[in-house]
């Protein structure tokens, strides 16, 4: 079927192409009763606006902006690609766009940052693995450029953010371990400048007291956000004299790391050493064994996500958009009691 124009659908309404297009775009000068006609007169013929010329008229980009922040491997991380379904389920709702834009550095993010705002290419942007202290903060802010993180700052009571409770999923993983009689726990914790690492490792310290339970000389390992880098920390803790028979790990694939250095010690996750991981990644089903882990739902925050920065653009204050869910612990097969030889 060919498309229905604006002119076409004007003259069959009997209305003029302006009164029609602010019709269609909901301005408040046209009646409700117009507008609603309009709009089912154009579902019926098929009638697809012009979405150019629609942003131009309107002066809205239509499109959010994803700054993935610069790390090895972080474009073939399956947490990205099911944190971006979400986002781009949201938006198309909207018929909006996604731009991701892809930094080297931190400075080369804030420069990311300031050219999408400064084009007027994008209404808002979404940040992820926020710092602490976190520069993209005030930058977006003296922009003026509504965002949400994905993650709290020191600043997270004056903007925007969605975050899962990191310090409480790792203090339940601890309770978890200890209740299946492990004693000797470590943790494999990511850069604690990065606010999400941090909470996890307090929450893992937090467990470890509430339980009574001592954190032994060299139990606290840190690696970068990778296989290779969880591979390295738990071929560490093999090493002590007296290696850990359970571990937390910052995430699912630092978890898949640190199986990968089990087998390679002739031991195998869940039996010599329990190692439980954090995102539910669908990955860990497939594991050997598969990986039990702490989860939430990332197509599901993805979505929260772009919903909560609509909003925000639809002028909602931020200080309403801010949303804390819980993770959950998504028992598979890398969990048991302490192995007995």
């Amino acid at each position: 079927m060919s498309k229905v124009s604006l002119k076409a659908l004007s003259e069959h309404l009997g209305l003029t192409e302006g009164t029609v297009s602010r019709a269609i775009n909901d301005y408040p000068d046209i009646s409700r009763k117009t507008r609603e006609r309009v709009k089912r007169a154009a579902i019926e013929l098929g009638y697809r606006p012009n979405s150019n010329a629609r942003r131009l008229a309107t002066g809205n980009a239509e499109c959010v902006g994803y700054v993935l922040p610069w790390r090895v491997g972080h474009l073939s991380d399956p947490y990205l690609g099911e944190l971006l379904d979400g986002l781009c389920e949201a938006l198309s709702d909207r018929h909006w766009d996604l731009t991701v834009a892809v930094s080297r550095s931190e400075d080369d993010e804030l420069a990311i940052i300031t050219r999408l705002a400064q084009s007027g290419r994008v209404s808002g942007l979404v940040i992820s693995r926020t710092l602490t202290h976190d520069p993209r903060v005030a930058c977006i802010r003296e922009l003026g450029l509504p965002f949400v993180s994905h993650g709290r700052t020191v600043e997270a009571d004056r903007h925007a953010w969605f975050d899962i409770d990191n310090f409480g999923a790792f203090t339940d993983a601890v309770r978890h371990l200890a209740d299946l009689g492990h004693v000797r726990i470590a943790h494999i914790h990511g850069a604690l400048d990065y606010n999400f690492a941090a909470l996890r490792h307090a929450g893992f310290r937090s467990g470890m007291a509430d339980c009574g339970l001592d954190i032994l000389k060299g139990y606290e390992v840190e690696s970068n956000m990778s296989q290779e880098g969880g591979q390295q920390a738990m071929a560490a803790l093999l090493a002590l004299p007296e290696p850990p028979t359970a571990v937390v790990c910052v995430s699912d694939m630092v978890a898949l790391g640190a199986m990968k250095a089990i087998r390679a010690h002739g031991w195998r996750p869940g039996r010599e050493v329990s190692v439980i991981g954090y995102d539910g990644l669908p990955i860990g089903e497939h594991t050997d064994p598969p990986l039990t882990t702490m989860a939430h739902q990332l197509h599901s925050a993805g979505r929260k996500i772009g919903d909560m920065l609509l909003a925000v653009i639809d002028g909602d204050d931020p200080v309403n958009q801010q949303v804390l869910w819980q993770a959950d612990l998504l028992r598979r097969e890398t969990d048991q009691r302490p192995f007995c030889t």
